[in-house]
């Protein structure tokens, strides 16, 4: 695993979605995306290896004429690095102390003190405006107080602390950080240029201002990321990548960020792998906290009046998405299945698929859930391979931004380890090599879905 950490040389721009123009300042401070990172690096690699098109292509990489091995023009690699993976980007400290965003269910200054809980009533449901399938009302269990919330950035051990309190115990001090003490805002005024001839003052351009907000990080920090390719494991192609130029361009107006290598080890948070029966109601209770943001998009049922049929020609239920994970169904129910051992090298991945269905789906069922508001995820398309189509917007989904929190219930310690073997970034392994899991049903490649899970309880009045 390739751990990379991007120092910025000036300011970053992070643009989302609203227009940029006029009076309307260009809103690019916000912390970046997964995918504003994983962009950079495609666009990295792309530029890179411009005259080496069978590197990083699943199209015709190579063939054999007259015993020679020649390789694939480049107008026949339409799609080249799609197996390129990220993670990130994280503030990393000049330490070397990775942070993380704060789970929304602790939200007290200072402590990762668990003071959102699920409020176990089977009245709730009647009473109470929550969406199916949800059953438990999250509340605060504290007095009421006019303070800001909690920190919004926790190193790795204070994640511990919150995942396995309150035996944890380390060596390394839990520590909290607020925006302010890693990065700050930047207003800027700028002078638009024409696109056609690169210059001020001239064409469409021409007498045009804006106005933009930067994000500039604190003294020390950098931005901590994790990239591989996962169909060029043996050339390491990041490797080669930053071996001559050890810069990236990242973000929009080409910042450059330097690079460095900051070790094979992802310093994430792991989470809990064993569970024990609730006192009361006998039932384990497993909760998912996210790390970084997940997507789960609509499922139509029909298209154009007609039904939509899945791989075995049966006919798709359709799931609103949302807030809601696509594999949890719309009555609770947990569709992710038991998968055992990983799938073995060198298998196919259709064989390994139909081998899953055929495996026991985990008895699991949501009841309740902590989500903070969405974010935008957007971007522009060039679609520059062969026959694609014209450049373009990309489309729009709200994303369940990380901190978001699921609350499960399970009948045995067993299901319960299975499901957080399905959830846990790093299945069941205790000393994980690899990302095992991302749960978002789109761009998990990007780095979207990666979550830990821990043990709740049930909340009462302060």
């Amino acid at each position: 695993m390739n751990t990379i950490l991007l120092q910025p040389t000036d300011v970053l721009f992070f643009r989302d979605g609203r227009p940029m123009g006029g009076s309307l300042a260009g809103h690019g401070a916000a912390w970046p995306m997964p995918n504003v990172i994983n962009a950079a690096f495609h666009a990295a690699l792309h530029r890179a290896f411009v005259d080496e098109p069978h590197i990083g292509s699943t199209h015709a990489p190579a063939r054999r004429e007259n015993g020679q091995r020649v390789y694939a023009a480049k107008g026949e690699c339409d799609r080249r690095f799609v197996d390129v993976w990220s993670v990130g980007p994280f503030p990393v400290d000049k330490d070397g102390h990775w942070f993380f965003p704060r789970p929304a269910d602790a939200q007290e200054n200072g402590t990762v003190r668990v003071t959102l809980k699920p409020f176990r009533n089977d009245s709730t449901r009647d009473r109470s405006s929550l969406p199916a399938p949800l059953h438990y009302a999250v509340a605060n269990t504290a007095p009421p107080d006019k303070e800001a919330k909690g920190e919004p950035w926790l190193n790795r051990e204070a994640w511990l602390m919150y995942l396995n309190p309150p035996s944890r115990s380390s060596s390394t001090p839990a520590r909290y950080l607020k925006d302010s003490d890693i990065f700050d805002h930047e207003h800027q005024i700028g002078i638009q240029i024409d696109p056609t001839t690169q210059t001020a003052g001239q064409g469409d351009a021409a007498g045009k201002i804006y106005s933009a907000h930067y994000l500039r990080l604190r003294d020390g920090f950098r931005l901590g990321t994790a990239a591989g390719d996962g169909a060029n494991a043996d050339s390491r192609v990041f490797d080669e990548l930053f071996t001559e130029e050890q810069r990236i361009v990242v973000g929009g107006q080409q910042r450059v960020c330097t690079v460095e290598h900051g070790g094979e080890e992802l310093p994430l948070p792991t989470g809990t792998r064993s569970f024990a029966k609730d006192s009361v109601t006998g039932k384990c209770l497993v909760k998912w906290a996210l790390l970084t943001p997940a997507i789960w998009p609509e499922i139509p049922a029909e298209r154009d009046g007609h039904p939509i049929l899945d791989r075995d020609g049966k006919p798709i239920i359709a799931h609103h998405g949302g807030w809601l994970p696509n594999w949890v169904d719309l009555e609770g129910n947990v569709r992710l299945r038991d998968i055992g051992q990983p799938r073995p090298g060198g298998m196919q991945r259709k064989v390994w698929r139909d081998l899953l269905q055929k495996r026991p789906e985990i008895q699991a069922r949501l009841v309740a859930a902590l989500i903070p508001k969405p974010l935008t995820v957007t971007g522009w398309a060039l679609n520059l391979q062969a026959g694609g189509a014209e450049p373009g917007a990309k489309s729009t989904h709200l994303a369940v931004p990380a901190g978001a929190v699921y609350y499960f219930e399970t009948d045995s310690p067993e299901q319960a380890a299975n499901l957080a073997a399905t959830l846990n970034w790093h299945g069941d392994e205790s000393t994980p090599a690899a990302i095992k899991n991302r749960r978002s049903a789109l761009l998990g490649e990007k780095g979207f879905g990666l979550g830990v899970c821990g043990v709740w309880s049930e909340g009462s009045a302060p």
